[in-house]
């Protein structure tokens, strides 16, 4: 089944929201799909939609600078939070 572009943007702006309330900690991919009540593959290509527009980023690393084999933790990038704290 294939979302509009409307609900797909809807979507979006509650991993935002999501990631907004829990700003500067980084979130995984699964904890996010569980917050938002969405399967994990598809929240995971939402947020490499939201990376390529600068909205997010993604940390492959973990608190010791040791990679992740098969993680990603998410954060709200510095600007999309400006953004967000001057809208409310």
């Amino acid at each position: 089944m294939k979302l509009s572009k409307e609900k797909r943007d809807k979507i979006a702006e509650q991993i935002l929201s999501f990631l907004y309330h829990e700003f500067p900690k980084a979130r995984f991919t699964a904890e996010i799909a569980r917050e938002i009540a969405r399967d994990e593959e598809f929240i995971k290509a939402l947020m490499f939609e939201l990376k390529e527009k600068n909205l997010v980023v993604a940390i492959k690393k973990n608190p010791k600078g040791v990679f992740y084999s098969r993680r990603i933790r998410w954060r709200l990038s510095n600007k999309a939070y400006e953004a967000y704290t001057k809208q409310l």
